[in-house]
């Protein structure tokens, strides 16, 4: 029995969360059984054939060896260009290896390589493959067809803009609820030039990173689309006549081009955003320390996040115990990154979570619903269609709340599966 009731909780948190989307529902009537038990039975099959029928197992779990192969390829071009920073050898002894990592000269500079992978690979028509086909089961399954199924799909491997561009001629036909859409889907996954980076944060506290993360993200889409579904109803019908989208490359060397440009970008906010946001919290518990001790402890940011976001956590699955410190990675995600939950995850005490709960909050968090995503998201759809600039405005923060409901199903998902 007592192995049952921890899939018993994270059965409840499933119930609980669609309960609060419901609750939060502009139209309660609207309510669709058949679609939240096709997206939950999406969600889980997605999860079963992919970790659990031994052949796409072990080809899923085979890419793993991809992360070594890009990260010895990136270690490459960082030693030609930053020496021993980016990863060569020291010209003087080390006494202290640890302190060698450099996240800014031979970790992140793998996002510039996977962005020009990216870009390649679209130019060469792998990836627009496997989006159409992500299009096409997600119209078989949840009947969400048109440009609204395309760009949800695009958007698990091109983020939450980029997306978007694959549709950029439809986007002003778009409904309010085709919109809500969007911008659930594009806070409840990750995009595809990150997955590689959060792997190799990842390696030593979840075996199988890779998969994990790539399975976590694909989850997350039929969850984002449910979530959205109910808190804004409608009917998600435009159509496309034409597929003219908006993300083309004229060569091989352009699609690299380009590709490193787009990743230069991201490179530069993750260490900006590195740099604030670790500034911030220090700035805060240094505030906070004035505060008198509770129990005994100074009261930090990370600690009060913890107080916060313990029950919904809890609900995920995770037992009370480990409930304070999951919950400070859940809200270390939402105010600040996911990449800072990650790093911090990774870098915890040995016996912080138990592997189930780790398992369940890498899926949990495993997506870009933070309060800086939004503000990339108002200003990135904006530009995009400056005509329903109000709209998206309007949606932004119910979108934050969605996108933070959709992965935390995804990662109640994995608690109530049999892994």
């Amino acid at each position: 029995m007592s192995e049952v009731l921890p899939h018993l909780q994270s059965l409840l948190g499933i119930c609980v969360i669609i309960a609060a989307a419901w609750a939060l529902s502009e139209d309660r009537r609207a309510f669709s059984w058949r679609i939240a038990a096709g997206s939950l039975l999406l969600q889980a099959a997605i999860a079963l054939l992919l970790l659990k029928v031994p052949m796409i197992r072990d080809a899923l779990f085979s890419l793993n060896s991809v992360v070594g192969a890009l990260t010895t390829a990136t270690n490459a071009g960082t030693t030609f260009i930053f020496g021993y920073l980016g990863g060569g050898p020291a010209p003087f002894t080390v006494t202290h290896p640890a302190n060698m990592i450099n996240l800014a000269f031979s970790i992140l500079p793998l996002v510039m390589v996977i962005s020009a992978l990216s870009a390649m690979l679209w130019h060469w028509h792998v990836l627009p493959m496997i989006v159409n086909a992500m299009a096409a089961v997600l119209k078989r399954t949840l009947g969400l067809g048109g440009a609204v199924g395309l760009g949800a799909a695009a958007t698990v491997f091109l983020g939450n803009i980029e997306g978007q561009l694959v549709i950029r001629p439809y986007l002003a036909r778009l409904n309010r609820t085709e919109i809500f859409i969007l911008m659930t889907v594009g806070l409840s996954v990750i995009a595809g030039t990150v997955f590689v980076l959060y792997a190799t944060i990842l390696k030593d506290v979840l075996p199988g990173a890779l998969a994990h993360i790539l399975v976590a993200s694909m989850m997350s889409l039929p969850a984002g689309i449910l979530i959205a579904r109910i808190m804004v109803p409608g009917h998600p019908d435009t159509d496309i006549t034409e597929q003219q989208g908006s993300v083309h490359y004229r060569s091989t060397m352009d699609a690299m081009a380009q590709g490193t440009e787009d990743g230069l970008k991201i490179y530069l906010q993750i260490i900006a955003m590195l740099v604030v946001t670790t500034s911030l919290v220090a700035l805060a518990n240094v505030i906070l320390a004035q505060f008198p001790h509770l129990w005994g402890t100074p009261v930090t940011l990370e600690r009060m996040l913890g107080w916060i976001f313990a029950p919904f956590v809890w609900l995920l699955g995770v037992p009370a115990a480990q409930a304070g410190a999951a919950g400070s990675l859940m809200g270390i995600k939402i105010v600040l990154t996911e990449l800072i939950a990650y790093l911090r995850l990774a870098a915890s005490p040995p016996g912080m979570l138990d592997p189930r709960s780790t398992q369940i909050m890498v899926y949990a968090m495993c997506g870009f619903a933070n309060l800086a995503s939004v503000g990339i998201l108002i200003a990135g759809m904006s530009a995009l269609m400056p005509e329903r600039r109000g709209e998206v405005v309007s949606l932004a923060l119910k979108a934050l709340v969605a996108g933070t409901m959709a992965s935390g199903l995804s990662g109640a998902m994995i608690g109530l599966l049999p892994f």
